[in-house]
């Protein structure tokens, strides 16, 4: 049990130490890349990475129905339509509006586990920090909050429904993934990404200003292996094991760490305001888990006694 929890905790910080990266390399990828183009070959990468992890690890690929079924709604609703409305959103909305407008993915998390799976607990608890972690992020971001609704309508749309769409996807395989492999869980739907992004990427793109450099290798590797084969793999393992609502406030920490690594590398700046938001964001995380971490410890007493 307690080599279980510390496995838990150590996913968990992963994926949000390793998500809240991706926002560098994908800044770092885009100054060589389109931003389609650029999604489609880290997918396209993060397959092969995946399907070489399956040879080694000798995983083979669940071809029942419903599986297949999962793989090409994974592959459309959680990677190529997410991820590519939200790469076109940011060319007409700043990047800390997207942070804001995509932290309403708990709350849909919520609500679609309170329809979709009435087992799943919710309680007082878990909305009160996601009602938390949201006003840190808001606090963090708040400076970058100025839009004109009349021209950044579609893009702000844009960002919620690729929040709602991950939602539904996470309740989903929380639902009805659970017999999945995690590595077999992700091959097929980051292959059909990278299958359709970049032809669409070469299609809808000015590709005239891509440079394949060093920057650009640097970020497609990154992103594949560490940014999907690592985090998505991790992910899928957790959803498996921890309320999903508490998988979802990892979306909190992300942005946190991005803006953490764009002080230490960008030389970006980072005032009081930043740090009282991530103070707010870790109380939310920490009354999310307040009932689980009383269980935890309770239980950790009577063994001890």
């Amino acid at each position: 049990m307690e080599d279980q929890n510390l496995k838990i905790t150590s996913g968990y910080i992963l994926i949000c130490l390793l998500w809240g990266s991706t926002w560098l390399a994908i800044r770092i990828g885009l100054d060589s890349l389109t931003p389609v183009l650029a999604a489609g070959f880290r997918f396209l990468a993060a397959g092969i990475f995946i399907f070489t992890m399956m040879k080694i690890k000798n995983v083979s690929l669940q071809t029942d129905s419903l599986s297949v079924k999962l793989y090409f709604v994974m592959g459309f609703l959680s990677f190529v339509i997410p991820f590519g409305l939200v790469y076109w959103a940011e060319q007409f909305i700043a990047s800390g509006l997207t942070s804001v407008l995509f932290a309403v993915f708990p709350f849909l998390v919520i609500l679609f586990s309170r329809l979709a799976i009435p087992t799943e607990t919710i309680g007082v608890y878990k909305i009160i920090g996601t009602v938390l972690g949201f006003t840190g992020i808001f606090a963090i971001f708040s400076d970058d909050l100025s839009f004109n609704i009349s021209q950044d309508f579609w893009a702000m749309l844009a960002v919620v429904i690729s929040a709602t769409m991950q939602a539904g996807i996470a309740v989903t395989m929380k639902k009805f993934g659970g017999h999945l492999n995690p590595l077999s869980m992700n091959l097929i739907p980051v292959l059909i990404a990278g299958i359709v992004m970049i032809p669409l990427g070469f299609i809808f793109e000015d590709t005239a200003r891509v440079v394949i450099d060093g920057k650009a290798v640097f970020s497609v590797l990154y992103l594949a292996f560490f940014g999907t084969l690592l985090t998505f793999t991790t992910y899928y393992w957790l959803l498996k094991r921890i309320n999903v609502v508490i998988l979802a406030l990892s979306s909190f920490i992300t942005p946190i760490v991005a803006v953490i690594l764009g002080w230490l590398v960008l030389d970006e700046s980072l005032s009081l305001r930043d740090l009282a938001g991530t103070g707010l964001v870790l109380i939310g995380i920490l009354f999310a888990n307040f009932k689980g971490l009383l269980n935890y410890y309770s239980q950790r007493r009577d063994r001890l006694a």
